[in-house]
């Protein structure tokens, strides 16, 4: 079993990286793209962790900068009919802490938006991984259960208004990282000039 991945970034390009170990060896790894997001320039060094799925046809190296995005990858592979690549998309589509939250709270709206995942789908995996996941929102800091309502709230009114729901959650998620407690009419005010 791999657990770490520690050397200097060579590339990345979509959701691959390759990382070259002080050894010589070369490893390509696939990563979510939240994690794409936060990694340094090439050449940089790098240490990931890693979770090696190995299938009949393949044998993939996922990696994740912190051990709870790990944790929550294995997690969703976990529930029934979701694979690595779903829940790459799941981790690609929401950060983290956001997709833990999104799946104890029942967020089904949230969910849908991952691609490969429908209505049913998604009901299936808060059934699943609800309790599961709840631990997991505690270790991410995001169980301030005040801020969770107004935030919902005002996603679904953005959605309303026409912004697509991955951009409205990020609008609000933004406000909420400047103005901790805001009401719901600060969120979609700003959410909306953030857009």
């Amino acid at each position: 079993m791999i657990s770490r991945l520690r050397g200097s970034l060579l590339a990345s390009s979509g959701d691959l990286v390759e990382i070259a170990t002080p050894g010589g060896v070369v490893y390509e790894v696939v990563v979510p793209l939240t994690v794409q997001e936060r990694l340094p320039a090439p050449g940089a060094e790098v240490e990931l962790r890693t979770d090696l799925v190995v299938r009949e046809d393949s044998q993939d190296l996922y990696g994740f900068l912190d051990p709870v995005e790990r944790e929550l990858f294995r997690r969703i592979r976990g529930a029934a009919g979701i694979g690595a690549k779903i829940a790459i998309a799941m981790l690609s589509t929401f950060p983290a802490p956001r997709l833990a939250r999104a799946i104890a709270d029942g967020e089904v709206t949230a969910l849908v938006q991952v691609p490969g995942i429908g209505k049913k789908k998604a009901e299936r995996l808060v059934l699943d991984l609800s309790e599961k996941v709840a631990e997991l929102v505690e270790l991410t800091g995001m169980a301030e259960e005040a801020e969770a309502a107004p935030s919902q709230e005002a996603v679904h009114a953005l959605v309303a208004l026409g912004m697509p729901f991955v951009q409205a959650d990020e609008a609000v998620r933004g406000v909420l990282r400047d103005e901790p407690g805001a009401d719901v009419e600060t969120l979609i005010r700003k959410g909306l000039a953030r857009s």
